[in-house]
């Protein structure tokens, strides 16, 4: 579980840092968003189906940004061959999922921040079919919540963190670079692949301030004894 609150904060800042480098995306984030939820309310989980492109940017920000490099190691249990590969028995097997998203064989122009290859074919190599927009990928181009019997057992936990934190940010802030900075660092930190120093952004309301007391807990109103 505790990955499963790792990585989508890692997700988050990652996909906000790149957003902001490139200010055109909130555009069409900001469209997204003003034609699925207006500004009169909050996002609610009921809207994340059907804002593609705020979960297109998600997606791509566990594609070219996983939390670890590298998935825990398997051990094969019998002689396998993998697209052409022999993997005798006894072999310890690690995947790396960082050189995983950025395949240049699958990805085109793979270390670039590109959501609208999620929404189309013009980014893979491979066709997309759009695949619902899930923040996995069935064809194994890219991991963010692990794959198989030994899954992230958080992936529908994970997934709806991931987008109601960063559909809201975006939703109730505008994003940009503070003052006499020009672009956002995108170091990465020596110990994992997160941010090597945290982001720091000059933050707007886009809002009413009358949406944020909107704002339901679920526990305001019960009695005590049901706390």
């Amino acid at each position: 579980m505790i990955a499963t609150v790792d990585n989508p904060s890692n997700a988050v800042e990652w996909a906000i840092a790149e957003m902001i480098n490139q200010p055109e995306l909130f555009k069409n984030v900001t469209k997204d968003l003003g034609n699925v939820v207006g500004k009169e309310r909050l996002v609610q989980e009921s809207d994340l189906c059907k804002l593609n492109y705020v979960k297109a940017c998600a997606r791509e920000a566990f594609r070219l940004h996983p939390i670890a490099p590298f998935l825990p190691p398997h051990m094969c249990m019998a002689d396998t061959i993998v697209s052409n590969y022999f993997i005798p028995e006894g072999s310890h097997v690690i995947l790396s999922r960082r050189g995983l998203g950025r395949n240049p064989k699958v990805w085109n122009d793979p270390n670039k921040f590109n959501p609208q290859r999620h929404l189309n074919n013009n980014g893979s190599k491979e066709n997309t079919n759009n695949v619902g927009l899930n923040l996995t990928d069935p064809n194994l181009r890219f991991v963010s919540f692990s794959i198989g019997r030994r899954g992230c057992p958080g992936i529908m936990l994970g997934t709806s963190m991931t987008l109601i934190l960063f559909a809201r940010l975006l939703h109730f802030f505008t994003w940009s670079v503070p003052p006499n900075v020009s672009t956002i660092d995108l170091s990465v930190s020596e110990n994992d692949l997160s941010l090597a120093m945290p982001l720091v952004a000059t933050v707007k309301p886009r809002l009413p301030t009358k949406v944020l007391h909107k704002i339901d807990f679920g526990f305001s109103a019960l009695p005590r004894e049901n706390y």
